[in-house]
């Protein structure tokens, strides 16, 4: 479609701004500004204990004064590897403040990975929780900074009263594997005693386009990449956001309910920053499970959720929410994953049936441009349509392995240009250089591995990662169109389709299948289903077997984990 002042998309945009200001701050400075125009409206909440935008900022800068005071400067790396907790939001503003740099991982990280990224950052400091402590402990030996400095936090300092004082008696806190009272660490109150020592912070002189912090992804050839991103991407994502939420007058004060991790874009793009930008209250929720999530959302009452896919389908299986009123929802969204037509239908008529006015609106994003750059429109949606792009985002369709624009309703890789594209992936200029590519108009455009179509008007549709395809017979097989139409089944709540090894076909289709509560899996069901795919899916595409599972496997971001399927499926083949 090329880049114009008359995007085709434009004419769905409705109420939204087809262009936004974008205040040259950094994303400390973003949020205390909030803070100034809003200082006793809540900015987050954890356990039920809450704290105030004017609490937020002394916390931070108490937390940027302890950073300074054990010797974080400017450029420095210092690991987050926590849930979402106070401690983690307080230390990724502070290390903004001090002009230092978040390295954002998951606590459930294995050791060695751990090792992995404290070494690729070259991470001066880690913070983690009392729980993690002993994976840190076991991988010194392989870190290559001397002196790693380690922070450790604990839940309990953050409930309230009287939590707090029963939290040690729960089954949660016995099983924690509790380090030595003193050792080779820094308990957080300590560590924040220390910077009370520091009177006053340097002059705030960050620049707006640098590094803020690093995330993780495979990038498009799958290994792990280090992924920079500046103030700049993180406040464009954030106000962008809030522009195409359809809320008019804003989401100031409105409530979000944070269940994506913070180490992942969507969960500290979306589910923190924006909501911070935009004067609004997190729900901090450190461990998500169906039952909790069923009951904060019937005792919390937010504005706002978001997730993937395999989230929506688990609240259309908790018995909580049978007769639940959810007409306090203004957003619900959905990314990180394809979310296929059926499941959407699903959510959609769960919602109705429970009073909400609302559809579950896809969006779509990477972490090379922090998380979300496309969305479906507040009040419509085109069947199968990952949505339009955001203000000052463009998209277009490009020939694979090349820089030339398809034409509407031609699959091609998906392409990105927009203020929330990354600064680069760190220490990989090569990777950089394949995956940022100037084109003919003069614009950067990121080149994301994933394949799809625009149609005229603008419409995204997803249709597969390039690198998830599996090739049978000489034929190109996409496992998520398969899944959409396995998905579409009444009996069927979710599917995964994955390749297998097969000396004469290269690879053969297997179907895995989560059935609908009450649904027994039986040979009949089965037959049942391979019926219904032989109507509908290419002989070359059939799967060759159907697999029940009580549940799939999930990645750590709560995505369906089809290489662990892969893995199990080969194996048993080379077996």
């Amino acid at each position: 479609m090329g880049i114009s002042a008359t995007a085709p998309w434009f004419k769905f945009y409705g109420d939204m701004p087809k262009t936004l200001n974008y205040p040259q701050k950094t994303i400390y400075q973003i949020v205390q500004q909030t803070a100034k125009d809003h200082p006793n409206l809540v900015a987050y909440e954890f356990m039920g204990k809450t704290t105030t935008y004017a609490q937020f900022m002394q916390r931070i800068d108490r937390t940027a004064k302890a950073l300074l005071a054990i010797g974080i400067e400017k450029g420095d790396k210092v690991t987050i590897c926590m849930p979402n907790t106070p401690q983690a939001l307080d230390t990724f503003y502070a290390l903004n403040r001090i002009g230092a740099v978040s390295n954002m991982i998951h606590p459930l990280s294995a050791p060695g990975e751990i090792a992995f990224y404290l070494n690729f950052s070259k991470s001066k400091a880690i913070l983690t929780l009392d729980q993690f402590y002993h994976k840190i402990d076991a991988i010194r030996d392989q870190l290559e900074i001397q002196h790693l400095q380690i922070i450790i936090a604990r839940v309990k300092d953050e409930l309230p009263m009287p939590l707090k004082q029963l939290y040690p008696l729960t089954k949660a806190a016995r099983k924690i594997e509790k380090p030595e009272r003193k050792g080779d660490f820094i308990w957080w109150n300590d560590f924040l005693r220390r910077g009370d020592r520091v009177k006053q912070l340097p002059k705030d002189d960050g620049v707006y386009t640098d590094c803020a912090s690093i995330l993780y992804s495979g990038g498009t050839t799958g290994t792990t990449k280090g992924i920079l991103l500046s103030s700049a991407n993180f406040n464009a994502t954030a106000l962008q956001t809030i522009a195409a939420s359809g809320v008019k007058g804003g989401i100031t004060g409105l409530k979000f309910l944070s269940v994506m991790p913070v180490f992942h874009g969507f969960g500290l793009g979306i589910g923190i920053h924006t909501m911070l930008v935009g004067g609004a209250r997190c729900i901090l929720v450190p461990q998500f499970n169906v039952k909790t999530y069923s009951k904060l959302l019937l005792q919390k009452k937010p504005n706002f959720i978001a997730g993937v896919p395999t989230l929506f389908e688990a609240l259309l299986r908790s018995d909580m929410l049978e007769d639940a009123d959810l007409s306090f929802l203004v957003g619900m969204f959905s990314g990180g994953d394809s979310l296929s037509v059926e499941l959407k239908k699903k959510v959609d008529d769960f919602l109705r049936a429970h009073k909400a006015t609302i559809q579950v609106r896809e969006g779509y994003g990477t972490t090379e441009c922090v998380t979300a750059s496309c969305l479906t429109p507040k009040d419509y949606n085109r069947t199968g349509s990952i949505g339009i792009p955001f203000p000052d985002t463009y998209y277009k369709i490009v020939r694979p392995g090349s820089e030339e624009e398809c034409d509407p309703n031609i699959e091609g890789e998906i392409c990105i240009s927009g203020p929330s594209v990354m600064i680069g992936y760190m220490d990989n200029p090569e990777e950089t250089a394949q995956t940022l590519r100037r084109h003919a108009d003069g614009r950067i455009w990121l080149h994301t591995g994933d394949l799809g179509t625009m149609d005229n008007d603008g419409f995204i549709y997803f249709r597969q990662r390039m690198k998830r395809m599996i090739i049978t017979s000489g034929y190109n097989v996409y496992p998520s169109q398969l899944e959409n139409i396995i998905d579409s089944h009444e009996k069927v709540l979710i599917s995964c389709v994955i390749g297998v090894k097969d000396p004469y076909k290269m690879q053969k289709v297997k179907a895995f299948v989560v059935l609908r509560p009450g649904i027994e899996p039986t040979d009949e069901v089965r037959e049942e289903l391979m019926e219904y795919c032989r109507h509908r899916i290419a002989k070359y595409a059939m799967p060759y077997e159907i697999e029940f599972r009580p549940d799939l496997p999930k990645t750590l971001v709560g995505k369906v984990a089809y290489r662990v399927l892969e893995e199990e499926a080969n194996a048993q083949v080379e077996g």
